[in-house]
Formats: structure tokens, C-alpha cells, sequence
């Protein structure tokens, strides 16, 4: 049976509509997407009417589902201390299958609203815990977090003159790039590997996954200076709506002097910023 959302779910003080995201409270939007999550052969969880729910400053969405959506019959109550990587977390849950357990994997918030509904951790990056193998919106698979409906993603061609610079050398220059323009991002510039000079390029072992572009490979930037690590990444194969910047690379605008049409670009701001900060080693 899916959910059904009613009166006291909208205005309760800690549920409200999603946009804009308010920084200190739990909001939501009901999806009408059918998702499912895979281990192994097995559908732990599959709804056609999910929550995708905001925590409170939080960028990114989580789905959270009714308890009839998912597999109960594998949880049980998990009573280990688990860092909460979430806000306001009521009771835990193991899944076990197949005789492998995943520690946790299931909670609860103990919010209004979102009380005896089951969320997921989702891939659990970063760590050795075990998670769900494969999330699924209607038959495609998706990756990292749930895509936003507020998030748009929109790579343009475009004939402008595009160069790129980093402590005064030129390391790219195009009049064919993509321009990607993303929701509360900085514009991409994604060049073609013909027009950049990679004799200050090293490729790197990073690889990084997003949701609305694929998986993307980097490389870091030697100078007079230092290198940048990890400055420049490619999208080798990228999901198919963001097909034309395959191949090509982009550059952190917040850390690289970009002059398009012969405008030189202040350097942005960005969610990316803080991080950016540690990218740069002096050669000694």
C-alpha cells in the first residue's frame, strides 16, 4: 500500500514543502517516481509513491518510503552506537540476507510527519559498511543521492571563445566548448581534448560519481608554483542526458582564470570553494 499524504502531513512545523530549501527544518515532496532498491536478486524496497525528503540544510534529497514498500520481514532492531550522519534519527535497523547483515542500513526519523516511515543509507561511500547494491528510477539506475526536481542540468553548445589560464599559462583554448549550466553552480566549461594543453596535465587515480552526469576521471595541474591536484575532470561516457560534453574536460573555475570572448571571469564562489582550498601543493 503506498502512502497517502494528508492534511496534518502539510501542516505539521517540522513538514513543509520543499522550495525554497529553509536551513533549519525537515521538508518534502512526494514523488511519484516507481523506486526500487536492489541487493543481490532482491528487491528490499520498491514504491511508486517514495517521500523525498530534505534534511535541514541539506542540499541534496533522501527517500524515504512506507513501511509496506519495504522488505520488513529482513530488518531487525539494530541497538549498536552508529554516528548519526543524519539529522534527528530515531530507531535503527539491520537488514539481513542471505545470511549477510548490513548493520544499520534502515532507520527512522524521529521527525512529525516522517515517524513509522523507513529511510536507506544510500551507497555509504567512504566506507567498508555494506549498503544497497543498486537504486533504480523507473527502469533507469541512478547513482550517488536521488535527483533533485529542482536540480537542472542543461549542456549547451556554443561558439564562444573560451581560454583558460593558471599562473599565467595558457592551458586551454577553444571556440567549441559545451557550456554546462547547472542549478547553484558556476557554468562548466567543457573543452575538447584537442584544444587543451596537456603537457601540464597529470592524469590521477580519482574517480567520482554524479547523478546527473556519470562517472568522471581527473587530472591534476603542475606550474611554476606547485600542482593543483585534482583541477581538471572528464566525463568519458556520461549518462545520456548530458551526452555532448563526453570526451570533454572542465576546469574548477573557482581555482583557474577563465576569459571568455575576451572578458576576463572573476573567479566564483561555490559549494566547491572551502574544499578547493586544499587542492594546492607548493613544490618545495
Amino acid at each position: 500500500m503506498s502512502p497517502t499524504l494528508v492534511a496534518s502531513d502539510l501542516t505539521t512545523p517540522e513538514l513543509s514543502r520543499r522550495h525554497p530549501v529553509p536551513p533549519d527544518q525537515f521538508t518534502f515532496e512526494l514523488s511519484e517516481r516507481h523506486v526500487r532498491g536492489v541487493i543481490g536478486a532482491t528487491a528490499v524496497v520498491d514504491s511508486h509513491n517514495p517521500l523525498l525528503v530534505w534534511e535541514p540544510g541539506r542540499a541534496v534529497p533522501g527517500y524515504v518510503f512506507d513501511r509496506g514498500d519495504v522488505r520488513t520481514d529482513l530488518l531487525r532492531p539494530n541497538t549498536a552506537h552508529i554516528v548519526a550522519k543524519h539529522a534527528r534519527v530515531g530507531q535503527r535497523y539491520d537488514l539481513v540476507l542471505d545470511d549477510a547483515v548490513y548493520p544499520g542500513l534502515v532507520f527512522e526519523y524521529d521527525v512529525d510527519g516522517l515517524r513509522g516511515r523507513l529511510a536507506f543509507e544510500w551507497f555509504r561511500p567512504g566506507t567498508e559498511a555494506k549498503g544497497v547494491e543498486h537504486w533504480y528510477e523507473e527502469d533507469e539506475e541512478i547513482f550517488v543521492h536521488p535527483r533533485d526536481p529542482y536540480k537542472r542540468i542543461d549542456p549547451l553548445a556554443s561558439s564562444r571563445h573560451v581560454e583558460v589560464y593558471l599562473d599565467g599559462i595558457k592551458l586551454a583554448d577553444t571556440r567549441r566548448p559545451v557550456l554546462l549550466f547547472e542549478t547553484r553552480l558556476p557554468i562548466r566549461y567543457y573543452i575538447p581534448p584537442e584544444d587543451v594543453d596537456f603537457s601540464h596535465l597529470i592524469a590521477t587515480d580519482l574517480a567520482t560519481a554524479c547523478p546527473y552526469k556519470g562517472n568522471a576521471n581527473y587530472w591534476s595541474v603542475t606550474t611554476d608554483r606547485g600542482i593543483y591536484h585534482n583541477l581538471v575532470w572528464s566525463y568519458q561516457e556520461p549518462i545520456r542526458a548530458s551526452a555532448n560534453i563526453a570526451g570533454r574536460l572542465a576546469f574548477y573555475n573557482e581555482l583557474v582564470d577563465l576569459v571568455v570572448d575576451g572578458v576576463a571571469l572573476e573567479r566564483p564562489e561555490s559549494e566547491f570553494t572551502g574544499l578547493l582550498g586544499k587542492v594546492f601543493q607548493p613544490h618545495s
